[in-house]
């Protein structure tokens, strides 16, 4: 058994709030500088290239991304043979608060949803897996709402072709047109439950967005492919002014479900999609 302080995962989360907020994901920086290149429309060009010096700047002068630092997500995959010296949900939050704090990152959470209040750093959504080994992998997605605000959840009848699916997921960017910060990295949940889908669909926006290994399932992988082409056609384009790409990438998670039904769930991120990693 494998003792990993409550303290150090603190400090860990603590990191990866600055991290996922101040450095854009490297493989989400690549594909909007190859959707750069390949774009024809002016407009959506020079709109391309403000997104990328953006990501830089807020790198090199050491501030947020965007303005809306999102609220914090925090998935924590525990190994099996760990043992937490502590409170491992207080260390997540103590965490979380921590980084906001010295990030000089906006705190967005209001404690009532519905009297709202002043907006403060916690709490912040926690995911937690057991998994094989003796780690503990920690992943900070700062989900900004903007984005998280065209979620979309629908309970297909079983009997429902491929096309329905793909219909309703197209639909759904298409109404969040311009209002969610495009180019978008789309993420499908398929099966489990209502909850679980929705759950899918946010941790199939950690995956990375370029090609992914031919391990991977190829009925999905091309059904990744045709919507994300179907998504582009819409002409959308850079922040809703037109042009090529309306989404850098379409990332599906599927799981079993029960037979009576077949839930489709989708979370779209705006074009920057943050998160960051680290294995204790």
């Amino acid at each position: 058994m494998r003792i990993i302080r409550a303290d150090k995962i603190k400090n860990s989360v603590s990191e990866l709030c600055i991290l996922a907020n101040l450095d854009l994901r490297k493989d989400v920086l690549l594909k909007l500088k190859a959707s750069h290149s390949k774009e024809k429309n002016k407009r959506a060009k020079q709109i391309l290239f403000a997104i990328i010096e953006n990501a830089k700047f807020a790198l090199e002068e050491g501030i947020a991304i965007c303005q809306d630092t999102g609220m914090p997500v925090v998935f924590a995959e525990i190994g099996q043979g760990v043992f937490v010296s502590g409170d491992l949900k207080t260390a997540i939050m103590k965490g979380v608060e921590t980084g906001y704090k010295k990030g000089s990152l906006r705190g967005s959470v209001v404690k009532n949803p519905l009297t709202r209040g002043k907006p403060g750093y916690l709490p912040c959504v926690i995911h937690i897996d057991i998994v094989k080994g003796n780690k503990i992998k920690l992943t900070v997605l700062p989900k900004g709402f903007g984005c998280e605000n065209k979620s979309t959840l629908k309970m297909f009848k079983p009997t429902a072709k491929i096309e329905e699916i793909k219909k309703f997921i197209v639909e759904t960017v298409k109404n969040a047109g311009p209002d969610a910060c495009p180019p978008y990295i789309v993420g499908v949940g398929i099966g489990g439950t209502a909850d679980y889908a929705s759950l899918l669909a946010k941790k199939a926006l950690l995956k990375t967005v370029d090609r992914r290994p031919s391990t991977v399932d190829r009925y999905i992988s091309k059904l990744e492919h045709d919507l994300l082409s179907e998504i582009n056609k819409l002409g959308i384009g850079p922040m809703g002014l037109g042009g090529m790409t309306t989404a850098l990438a379409v990332n599906i998670e599927t799981y079993p479900t029960h037979i009576a039904g077949l839930p489709v769930a989708v979370n779209i991120s705006c074009h920057a999609l943050r998160s960051a990693t680290a294995v204790l």
